[in-house]
């Protein structure tokens, strides 16, 4: 549940909410229309497995669409879920790589810190700043 919230916090940040509601609701939807439309299709579960299955080109071959409006639905959720899944993991990746980044920053500053009051500091101290100075060498960060 968590990782939902932080999923949705992400998605909200950066307005991607009305795109991700309509794609659920228009899955409902079609989900729906499927199920009077399509032959195969009896079920409202018939219905959502079919669109899921087709939006992530699983294709299983199992349930196919025969009529023109059933071929469009499926057309149609499967460019809309193609072009949000691009969105949402574009967001989620610029997400992650500004907490690291924020993560850097933080890290940095301590360590300026102790730098400004390194007399304080005592000899265990010493020895993990004098650690981190030489990873931070042989990564070639120093130059």
């Amino acid at each position: 549940m968590k990782n939902f919230r932080l999923f949705w916090a992400v998605v909200r940040r950066c307005r991607l909410e009305k795109a991700v509601v309509g794609f659920l609701v228009l899955f409902l939807l079609f989900s729906l229309v499927l199920r009077g439309v399509e032959p195969a299709v009896g079920t409202l579960g018939d219905g959502m497995w079919f669109l899921f299955v087709s939006c992530t080109t699983i294709g299983y071959g199992d349930i196919a669409a025969v009529t023109t409006v059933g071929r469009l639905m499926v057309v149609v959720m499967t460019v809309y879920e193609m072009i949000l899944m691009a969105l949402v993991t574009g967001v989620v990746v610029s997400h992650y790589q500004e907490v690291l980044a924020r993560r850097e920053r933080e890290t940095f500053a301590v360590f300026l810190d102790k730098l400004e009051h390194l007399t304080e500091l005592d000899r265990a101290e010493l020895e993990e700043m004098q650690e981190k100075v030489r990873r931070l060498d042989r990564t070639g960060l120093m130059e």
